[in-house]
């Protein structure tokens, strides 16, 4: 009897799960309410040749709800985030553009997100550093309006329909940091002094070996 209620318990979950994911999947990027957020991004450095550095140059972010925002009263929060622009997501389909919110992965990183206050109808503004992990590409910033289940209902972006105007590159940091490089010297040293001591103990033990 205990069997039996693991069982249909078991099976309960996957049903619930599997219909949560399924009511996940019907959620498409085409049927959000487009330019309802007002959004731009300007990089602390600008002119033709640019490109920021991760970790350490930042956007100056601004967005406000737009006056032919017709979901406004859906809107519990505002989410924030670092897009790739068309070209840094040729040949990278983990970087792939989806209808279907679930799948899409051109805004993997978030930039922030705040509880959305109906009263405040100015324009809000905030700066945003690099993150030190972002990928070397090319980006703009969209700005996600969701409902109280935390399901996107509208969107807005710093850049138009195309993905081709006010676009920013990052360079993402090269190199090794000098505390591995220094990790790495003290093993290697490590590991060489060890060796040595191995051979010194194994030849000892020969010749006592011999004299005996």
């Amino acid at each position: 009897m205990a069997i039996h209620k693991i069982l249909f318990a078991s099976l309960l979950i996957c049903l619930l799960i599997q219909s949560s994911h399924g009511a996940t999947k019907e959620r498409l990027f085409s049927d959000l309410e487009k330019s309802a957020l007002e959004v731009t991004a300007t990089p602390s450095r600008v002119g033709e040749g640019v490109v920021l550095a991760a970790g350490i140059d930042k956007l100056s972010i601004t967005w406000k709800v737009s006056s032919t925002a017709t979901k406004e009263p859906e809107f519990k929060a505002i989410k924030v985030k670092l897009c790739y622009a068309p070209a840094s997501q040729v040949d990278r389909p983990w970087r792939k553009t989806e209808n279907e919110l679930f799948k899409d992965k051109s805004c993997p990183h978030k930039i922030s997100s705040w509880s959305y206050d109906p009263a405040v109808k100015t324009a809000q503004s905030f700066d945003y550093t690099l993150e030190r992990d972002i990928p070397t590409g090319t980006y703009f910033v969209r700005a996600y309006a969701v409902d109280a289940k935390d399901h996107e209902v509208a969107f807005g972006q710093s850049t138009n329909e195309n993905k081709t105007t006010n676009l920013f590159s990052v360079q993402a940091i090269s190199g090794r940091h000098k505390s591995l490089d220094i990790a790495s010297v003290c093993f290697s040293v490590f590991s060489v002094v060890a060796l040595l001591v191995f051979f010194v103990n194994e030849k000892r033990k020969a010749k006592i070996e011999q004299s005996k």
